[in-house]
C-alpha cells in the first residue's frame, strides 16, 4: 500500500492527511520516533499539570502514553476529521479527559495564553516542504498562532528532522521575537529502529515578552541528554553546530553500509565548551586485509605536535600507517594544539563511545578495540609564541617531542595548520620543554603572546638549536646538489661562492650553509618582515657580513637586480611557498616559473652557476608545463624526488659540458660531507650526501 505523497507540497493539504488515515486506519504512525525515544527531554520541559497543545496530532500514540505517566491536561488537533475520530473513539474509555478536536492550526480558536506547552512532532516539517511565499505565510501564520496560544514562560517544543531551510526559519523567527532557543539532539542508539537516517531535533522555545532595545539572542545547544547547553553568538552557529550532528550521522550511515570500502573519510570533533576543534579522525579501510576475530578495527593516536608528519599528515601515509598495523579499518585521531590531553588513558576514556560509533559492520560482540600509538605515547607540545603577520596571518611558535625523545621547534601559520613552515632541532631541550609544559598546566597560561622580551632577545640557554639540522629532505637534496658547482666534483666545504636564496622561513637552510661553508655569502630575500623576526628571535638566525637578509618581494627583486646587470650568483635557490593552493602548485608561486622572470633568473647566474628550485606541483598537466619553460631556459636539468613526497628538486645549468656522471655525483657528496664534518662542529648523523644523490636523473 503506498501511503507517500506524489509531492512533498501534498504533506501541508487536508486532504492528502485524509486520504492517508483512512487508508492506514487505526494502526498508530509514530514520525521521529516514539514517546520512549523523547520522554527524557520531554519531562525536563513539560511539567504533569501543564495545559499541553498538541498541534498535528495525527494518531501518534505520543499524548497518549505522556497522559498514561501523569500529563492528564492534553489537548490534540488535526486537520483531518477522520483521525480525530478514530482517536477520539480509541480514547474514549481510558483517557476521559483527553481532548481531540478538528482544527486548523494556523486559525485557532483558542483564546490568548492558555497554554504553558505547544508540542509539535513533525507537523512542522509536514507544512514547511519549500521556501515558496505561500509555504513561508502559513508557516508564519502558524507561529503567530502558536505565540498566541502560549503563556508568557511557556515553551514551544518541536520535534523536527531539523532540514536546513526548516531550522533556519523556525530559529531565525522566535530568536527575533527574543524567545531563548535550545536545541537537543536526541541520541541515535534510542531510535535505532527507525526509518530516517538523518538525526532527529527537538527544538525548545520559550516565549519571553520582546524588549526593546535588546539585541542578545540566547541560543544554545546539548548534543547529549545530560551535558550542560553549550552557549553560541549567532544563528548561523547554532545552525551549522546542528548541520554537523547531520553531517555526523550520514558519515556513520555510510561508514555502516559502506564498510572497508578503500575510501578516506575525515571528521572533526570540537571541545563542547568552546567550541574549538579538539580531535580530527581520519578513517582508512584496507579491504585488502584479510578478517579475522582480531583485526577488525583499531585506535591510532597521533602523539601531539606530529600531526603535520607524512606518516600522519597525508593520506598516502595513513594507509601505510593501515596496512603496517593490518586492521580492515583504522581510525587515526589527531590532537589539536590549544587544547589540554592528561595522558592516553584520559583520552581512551574520553573517545571510547564515540570511536565506537564509527566501528565497521561485522565487528564482533564485546570485541575488545585496541588503542595504538607511537610507543604508548601522546607526545608533548608546549606553544611557546602566538602572533600575527599582515601578509600570513595568525602564526604558532611550538615546541614537540619527536619520535626519538629530541625536541623540534616548529613555525607553523594558522592558515595551513597541516604544514611546518620551519622546524629545528633543539641541542638539550628536553627538560627545559618539559618544565615548560608543567608550568603551563600550573598556571594555564596556554597560547601566551610573544612578550617585548622575546621579540627582542635570542632562545635562552638551553634552547639552542642544532644548526646542522635540516629538517626535511628536500633541503638536504638542494645542499647535496652543491656538488654540481664543480665540473670535477671537488666542491669542499671551504669552496668560495655565492648564493641567492628566496625564501627564509627559519632561516635553517640559508643558515647551514652559512656556517658549513665556511667561504660562502648568502643573500636571503624574504617579503614578510614578521618572518625574519620569527627566525631571529626563535631559530637563531643572524645576520653577518657573509649573511644579508632582504626584506623585498623576491619577484621585483630579482628582476630590478638582473636589468640593472649589477648581480651575479654561483647558486640561486628557490624555496618560496605558493598562497594559491587552489593551483594544486605549492611551490613556487607560478609567477617565479614564468619563461620571461626566468630567463631575468639565467642572467644573474655565473657561467658555471646553478639554478636550484623546490617543486611542487599535484596538477600532472601544470607540472608539464611548467617542466617545458624550464627546459626552454636550461639546456641541463637534474631532477631528485623525494621519496614520500610531492617535492621534486630540479638542478639547473647553463651548459651541457658540466654534465656529471652518477659514479661522480656519488663520490663528490662522500668527499664534500667529509669536509663539512669540521672537528668541534656539530653534525647531525641521520644526514647523508652521497644518499641524497643517488637517484639523481638527468631531464
Amino acid at each position: 500500500m503506498n501511503l507517500l505523497p506524489k509531492s512533498s507540497k501534498e504533506f501541508s493539504s487536508a486532504e492528502y492527511w485524509e486520504t492517508f488515515f483512512k487508508k492506514r486506519g487505526a494502526s498508530a504512525f509514530e514520525w521521529y520516533g516514539t514517546y520512549v525515544d523523547h520522554c527524557a527531554v520531554l519531562h525536563r520541559y513539560i511539567k504533569p499539570k501543564d495545559k499541553v497543545l498538541v498541534v498535528g496530532c495525527g494518531n501518534s500514540e505520543l499524548s497518549e502514553q505522556m497522559y498514561d505517566v501523569g500529563y492528564q491536561g492534553i489537548t490534540n488537533i488535526d486537520i483531518s476529521e477522520v483521525v480525530i475520530d478514530q482517536m477520539k473513539e480509541r480514547n474514549a474509555t481510558r483517557r476521559p479527559t483527553m481532548v481531540f478536536m478538528k482544527m486548523d492550526m494556523m486559525q485557532m480558536e483558542f483564546g490568548d495564553s492558555q497554554f504553558q506547552v505547544v508540542l509539535d512532532k513533525g507537523t512542522l516539517d509536514a507544512v514547511m516542504t519549500d521556501e515558496s511565499e505561500e509555504t513561508l505565510r502559513n508557516v508564519n501564520r502558524m507561529f503567530v498562532e502558536i505565540g498566541r496560544v502560549l503563556q508568557v514562560g511557556g515553551r514551544f517544543v518541536c520535534i523536527s528532522l531539523a532540514q536546513e531551510h526548516i531550522a533556519k526559519k523556525a530559529v531565525s523567527y522566535f530568536s527575533q521575537q527574543g524567545w531563548p532557543v535550545r536545541i537537543h539532539t536526541i541520541e541515535e542508539q534510542s531510535m535505532a529502529n527507525r526509518q530516517f537516517v538523518m538525526p532527529v531535533f527537538v527544538f525548545i522555545f520559550t516565549k519571553f515578552k520582546k524588549i526593546p532595545g535588546v539585541g542578545q539572542k540566547i541560543l544554545e545547544m546539548c548534543t547529549e541528554e545530560q551535558d550542560k547547553p553549550l552557549r553560541l553568538e549567532s544563528v548561523g552557529q547554532l545552525l551549522e553546530s546542528v548541520k554537523g550532528q547531520q553531517q555526523y550521522a550520514l558519515l556513520r550511515n555510510h561508514l555502516t553500509k559502506n564498510s572497508c570500502s578503500g575510501e578516506n573519510v575525515s571528521l572533526t570533533l570540537c571541545d563542547r565548551v568552546s567550541g574549538t576543534p579538539r580531535y580530527t579522525f581520519n578513517i582508512i579501510d584496507l579491504p585488502s586485509v584479510k578478517p579475522s576475530r582480531t583485526n577488525h578495527f583499531a585506535i591510532f593516536i597521533v602523539p601531539q605536535g606530529r600531526e603535520t608528519e607524512w606518516m600522519f599528515g597525508t593520506d598516502e601515509g595513513r594507509r601505510q600507517l593501515g596496512k603496517s598495523a593490518e586492521f580492515r579499518r583504522l581510525l587515526v585521531v589527531a590532537l589539536h594544539r590549544d587544547q589540554l590531553f592528561e595522558s592516553m588513558e584520559a583520552i581512551q576514556s574520553e573517545l571510547s563511545g564515540k570511536v565506537m560509533e564509527l566501528a565497521p559492520y561485522g565487528l564482533p560482540p564485546n570485541q575488545q578495540v585496541p588503542f595504538l600509538s607511537v610507543g604508548g605515547d601522546i607526545g608533548v607540545r608546549t606553544i611557546q609564541c602566538r602572533g600575527t603577520s599582515d601578509m600570513s596571518g595568525e602564526y604558532v611558535i611550538e615546541d614537540v617531542k619527536g619520535e626519538d625523545g629530541n625536541y623540534f621547534r616548529h613555525l607553523i601559520f594558522l592558515s595551513n595548520v597541516n604544514v611546518v613552515q620551519s622546524e629545528t632541532k633543539l641541542l638539550h631541550s628536553a627538560s627545559k620543554s618539559v618544565s615548560s609544559q608543567k608550568k603551563k598546566k600550573r598556571d594555564k597560561r596556554r597560547g601566551r603572546p610573544c612578550s617585548e622580551a622575546e621579540r627582542t632577545s635570542n632562545p635562552k640557554p638551553g634552547q639552542a638549536v642544532d644548526k646542522s639540522y635540516l629538517c626535511c629532505d628536500h633541503h638536504r637534496a638542494m645542499i647535496a646538489g652543491l656538488v654540481l658547482l664543480s665540473k670535477n666534483g671537488g666542491l669542499l666545504a671551504d669552496t668560495p661562492f655565492s648564493l641567492l636564496v628566496v625564501g627564509l622561513g627559519g632561516g635553517s637552510l640559508p643558515l647551514f650553509i652559512h656556517d658549513y661553508f665556511s667561504q660562502s655569502t648568502v643573500d636571503a630575500i624574504e617579503i614578510d618582515p614578521v618572518v625574519l623576526e620569527v627566525a631571529t628571535t626563535w631559530f637563531e638566525f643572524s645576520q653577518d657580513d657573509r649573511m644579508k637578509v632582504i626584506l623585498a618581494d623576491g619577484l621585483n627583486y630579482i628582476r630590478t637586480l638582473a636589468d640593472a646587470g649589477n648581480g651575479s650568483y654561483d647558486v640561486i635557490m628557490f624555496d618560496v611557498d605558493s598562497k594559491d593552493t587552489a593551483l594544486g602548485m605549492s611551490c613556487p608561486p607560478l609567477a617565479f616559473v614564468d619563461d620571461v622572470f626566468l630567463q631575468k633568473v639565467r642572467n644573474l647566474l655565473a657561467p658555471q652557476g646553478l639554478f636550484i628550485l623546490n617543486l611542487v606541483c599535484r596538477d600532472h598537466i601544470l607540472k608539464e608545463k611548467v617542466m617545458t619553460v624550464i627546459k626552454g631556459v636550461f639546456p641541463l636539468i637534474y631532477l631528485q624526488k623525494i621519496e614520500g613526497e610531492v617535492n621534486e628538486i630540479l638542478y639547473c645549468q647553463l651548459t651541457t659540458e658540466l654534465k656529471a656522471r652518477s659514479k661522480d655525483l656519488l663520490e663528490a657528496g662522500q668527499i664534500l660531507e667529509n669536509t663539512l664534518k669540521k672537528p668541534g662542529k656539530h653534525w647531525d648523523q641521520t644526514y647523508n650526501l652521497a644518499e641524497m644523490l643517488k637517484k639523481v636523473t638527468i631531464v
